[in-house]
């Protein structure tokens, strides 16, 4: 009897409608699984191999391809992190073919997934912190993108959120009453994080005399650019990059490194542990236990530096 192989293109196509309808992912994360998976598909193809009749050998193998990069595909070698979340992608679509009876074996069940080595977030200290601020304009500045970065920027670390969480905030998600920013984190999940009087300020500022002059349509985005339309990613970034370097931090500083500072100096300062977890919008206590380690860090340093016989 003749064997009708499996499309794994199609089945791609489902688990990614899976994931966007059923577990409300982000366009970020199906963005990265559907980059991932078109690589395995590409990768099968290549090999004559159809998803039906691989087997947990060859599921390896291509994560080791992966690794090592692969030239005929035109790919360059991934970093460990990189490699490990392709490896859950693909677990995870195995499992959900199998579990939808698109396949008879779960054969990804032994694949383990490479772990990255763990490395401490980078943190600027408080001053560092200071000094990148005092680097922005201040509030009372009339430049309208001058009042927006710095509204940004004190927004960041004020409430450590992600930067695609700040990027997709409404004018409506600041509550000025109650001091608050209302967040939409991952899993479409909102949590209500406090905003202190600096980034308030900042804030108002941009609000009152910048963005009214760079609105060209009703536009409810709390942050704009140049053309009206939301502010994008890769525009923060190279805001920060060059604030950074003029106050002399280089050019290693992004958003994700005033989340790390905003955490570190929260438990610096004695806060829980679980109440750092959910300013941070995680899901669960384990990943926000990485900044533990960058306080102990920190308390072993002012030992060595301080104790006549460390």
């Amino acid at each position: 009897m003749e064997h009708n192989p499996v499309r794994a293109d199609q089945l791609v196509s489902a688990y990614l409608d899976h994931l966007a309808v059923e577990k409300n992912a982000s366009p970020h994360t199906l963005s990265n699984y559907r980059r991932d998976l078109n690589k395995y598909v590409s990768w099968m193809k290549l090999r004559n191999l159809t998803i039906d009749r691989v087997d947990e050998n060859e599921v390896e193998q291509f994560i080791a391809d992966l690794r090592q990069g692969d030239p005929t595909l035109g790919w360059s070698p991934l970093a460990a992190s990189s490699a490990a979340r392709a490896t859950v992608t693909v677990r995870s679509l195995h499992r959900f073919a199998h579990e939808e009876g698109a396949l008879v074996s779960d054969v990804t069940v032994g694949v383990s997934v490479p772990r990255p080595a763990q490395t401490l977030p980078h943190a600027l200290t408080v001053e560092q912190v200071a000094r990148l601020i005092d680097s922005c304009p201040i509030p009372e500045s009339h430049n309208p993108i001058a009042l927006r970065d710095r509204a940004l920027v004190e927004l960041l670390y004020g409430t450590g959120v992600r930067i695609s969480e700040a990027l997709s905030l409404d004018i409506d998600s600041i509550d000025r009453g109650h001091s608050f920013v209302r967040v939409m984190g991952k899993g479409r999940k909102e949590r209500l994080v406090p905003i202190g009087a600096p980034a308030l300020h900042a804030i108002d500022a941009w609000l009152v005399q910048g963005r009214p002059s760079m609105v060209k349509k009703s536009d409810k985005a709390l942050f704009l650019n140049n053309r009206g339309n939301r502010l994008g990613r890769q525009s923060a970034w190279k805001f920060l990059h060059s604030a950074a370097e003029r106050c002399g931090l280089g050019d290693a500083v992004g958003p994700h490194t005033l989340r790390h500072s905003y955490a570190t100096h929260l438990l610096q300062g004695g806060a829980d542990i679980r109440v750092v977890q959910e300013l941070l919008g995680h899901a669960s206590v384990t990943t926000t236990q990485i900044y533990t380690a960058v306080s102990i860090e920190n308390l072993r340093e002012v030992y060595a530096t301080s104790h006549p016989r460390a």
